[in-house]
């Protein structure tokens, strides 16, 4: 019985003690984490020449990499949030070309975010959601077509870097004073134009990337 007591009194400390100690203005946190982005492109018709081709369009696929999160609370319910990762690589593929459909080539990019989050609980809350809005920079390179590729006849690949509005939805929950697990999902608008050659004839795509991205991690807060 003496045990029992003893264990229930340490679950109840451990998940109290965090609210005592939950985000306040001046703190600095940092997340790191696994990161999954996920396009879901809504591509044009490729155009070849200066004519688009009826029934074709590009694709994209998803890519994990390590997420890393940099906040700083400016007040106890307002911080400014910076989204990092290692690069990201995503084959990218045609459709509609008949014998030329499948992968085109492979590129990388990085998407930094820039955002403001919003807590909307009290800090003496150990599970504190929020909310974001923010800025995203998407910076394509690296971009190489396959070897299948130009032996079709295809020349250079080029994706064009985007601007757009980043939306935010996460949570932390305070395991300690200072450390905490995280989830996190965001929607991006990423508009970006590929071009290719072919045969000598330039060929171009506008695709609206607009992935969902997903990061579960821990974090620690300073």
């Amino acid at each position: 019985m003496r045990n029992s007591i003893l264990a229930a009194s340490l679950l109840a400390l451990a998940v109290a003690s965090p609210a005592a100690h939950a985000f306040k203005e001046g703190d600095i946190i940092v997340r790191a984490g696994a990161i999954t982005v996920d396009p879901h492109e809504d591509s044009g018709e490729i155009h070849a020449g200066g004519a688009a081709i009826p029934g074709t369009k590009a694709t994209l696929d998803s890519d994990t990499q390590l997420g890393l999160n940099f906040a700083y609370m400016v007040t106890d319910h307002v911080g400014i949030e910076l989204l990092a990762a290692t690069p990201f690589s995503h084959s990218v593929g045609v459709k509609g070309l008949g014998a030329l459909d499948g992968k085109l080539g492979e590129i990388k990019h990085l998407p930094p975010t820039l955002s403001a989050v919003y807590y909307p609980m009290e800090s003496a809350s150990a599970f504190q959601p929020y909310v974001g809005l923010g800025i995203n920079y998407t910076w394509f390179f690296d971009t190489e077509l396959t070897s299948e590729a130009e032996d079709a006849g295809f020349t250079g690949l080029d994706m064009k870097d985007s601007w757009g509005l980043a939306y935010q939805v996460g949570m932390d929950y305070m395991l300690t004073e200072n450390i905490m697990i995280n989830g996190q999902v965001r929607y991006i608008d990423i508009d970006t134009k590929g071009t290719t050659n072919i045969l000598g004839d330039e060929v171009e795509v506008d695709v609206d990337v607009d992935p969902f991205v997903y990061m579960v991690g821990l974090g620690y807060k300073f």
